[in-house]
């Protein structure tokens, strides 16, 4: 067994459309497009861990039949030859099947402008053959001519939907799930939601000698709470107790940030006062995608939250 069929999140990462965690309109316009055996452009938006590039793959193996397709991951290829040479040769030949050729774009925010640019006149020159498929965690980051020549969807999975795969894998392990542990399933999905991989990835950790055992959701709760009082009696000693447990959260302090805006919205006080603090988490929270440093960036956020005691 390799150490692939080991992970789940790679054992269980989707192969056809059926095992794809979609909401119902989202499902059926693939259907649809598997039906015809024709789709468009299409352009794959949100967070990281929600299926956008098993989708792509997906439809390359499994919606459009006998389809030659081209991966890159345009993050790591980003600049203008890229496009000009490897899309290019692939995209302006026919397939020998007869079917679409299908050229998979992932991360295509990470093209150059003036990779993205060539991109539009590629899309534009092959549409007779080619169809492009691209995924992106952050829209604004693609220029306009390439969001107006794709269909967009927003891949975000219904949280009811994340439940049913975790239950599923869980059945599949033959896991024991004993009755107090069934209300900290959906706990631990809403503290990783909607990244699903990730929650998949917390959920084999908890896993142990066939038993669930989920302290992960409890554990970073009872941290998140440790900062706050921190906070709140020395700001400077926050810094340092977040340092010091960065392997508590992965060094993950976007999730951090999104685990203490679900810990404040719980909190009983005094509505203005959530609000001005929600405010200033989801602020940083949107920088978290933009700054170089992520751990000054929490921290920053930690002092404003500071003023508003």
């Amino acid at each position: 067994m390799s150490i692939f069929d080991s992970l789940w999140v790679e054992k269980y990462r989707p192969s056809n459309l059926q095992e794809m965690v979609l909401d119902d309109k989202t499902r059926i316009s693939f259907e649809e497009y598997k039906s015809t055996q024709m789709i468009p452009n299409l352009l794959f938006i949100g967070n990281a861990g929600i299926g956008k590039t098993s989708l792509a793959k997906v439809i390359a193996k499994d919606v459009i039949k006998d389809s030659q397709y081209l991966y890159i991951n345009a993050s790591d290829e980003n600049g203008i030859d890229t496009i000009r040479v490897a899309v290019t040769n692939f995209a302006k030949t026919r397939s020998l099947t007869g079917a679409l050729k299908i050229v998979i774009l992932d991360e295509v925010d990470g093209l150059t402008m003036d990779a993205q640019r060539a991109l539009r006149n590629t899309m534009e020159e092959y549409s007779s053959n080619t169809r492009f498929i691209l995924t992106a965690n952050y829209k604004h980051r693609v220029i306009q001519p390439l969001q107006s020549r794709s269909q967009s969807f927003d891949l975000t999975p219904p949280i009811k939907s994340c439940v049913s795969r975790v239950v599923h894998i869980l059945k599949q392990e033959n896991i024991e799930v004993v009755e107090s542990e069934k209300k900290n399933i959906t706990k631990l999905i809403k503290s990783f939601y909607p990244d699903l991989r990730k929650t998949v990835n917390e959920l084999q950790k908890c896993c142990i000698d066939g038993k669930l055992e989920i302290n992960t959701y409890a554990t970073h709760l009872e941290f998140v709470g440790n900062i706050l009082n921190t906070l709140k009696q020395d700001s400077l000693a926050v810094r340092k107790l977040v340092i010091q447990n960065e392997q508590l959260f992965n060094n993950d302090y976007a999730t951090l940030l999104k685990q203490m805006f679900d810990y404040i919205i719980d909190k009983e006080q005094s509505s203005m006062e959530t609000k001005k603090q929600l405010l200033i988490i989801s602020e940083h929270l949107y920088r978290s995608a933009l700054v170089l440093d992520q751990e000054i960036n929490f921290y920053s956020c930690c002092i404003a939250l500071e003023q508003t005691e």
